[in-house]
């Protein structure tokens, strides 16, 4: 199983608010792969090992698309700041601020940069919904 890292995030993972993360790559990830969230998985140093944030997450969704589309479109950007854990950040619950601290903190990442865009579900929202079918 693969592990993400969700070292600039990871209060919202362990919370659950987050279903949404943007990444410079993850080319190959598919709907229905299991991925098991992580708070750093590179550049650990010596002594340091992972650390899992909670039980593997599911994809959903996969798609290239320009970071741009945020501001783009703000009822779109503001969904999608939901989406990725920060509607109720002071700071970052603004698409135009989310876009600048993406940016700042992915090498090389400008507004105009096609970014992968990767939805996914807690495994305890999968229960749920099962036990919804019965």
């Amino acid at each position: 199983m693969k592990n993400m890292s969700f070292a600039l995030t990871t209060k919202q993972i362990i919370d659950g608010t987050k279903t949404v993360t943007r990444r410079l790559g993850w080319l190959n990830l598919k709907p229905g792969e299991l991925v098991r969230p992580v708070k750093k998985c590179m550049g650990l140093k010596k002594g340091e090992s992972i650390e899992a944030l909670r039980d593997p997450i599911r994809i959903v969704s996969v798609r290239r698309e320009p970071l741009i589309n945020i501001l783009i479109d703000l009822d779109y950007g503001l969904n999608e700041i939901e989406k990725e854990g920060f509607s109720d950040h002071p700071v970052y619950r603004w698409p135009s601020v989310f876009v600048e601290f993406f940016c700042a903190t992915h090498k090389g990442c400008t507004p105009e940069t096609i970014i992968t865009r990767i939805e996914f579900e807690y495994p305890d929202s999968l229960v749920k919904e099962a036990a919804c079918k019965r």
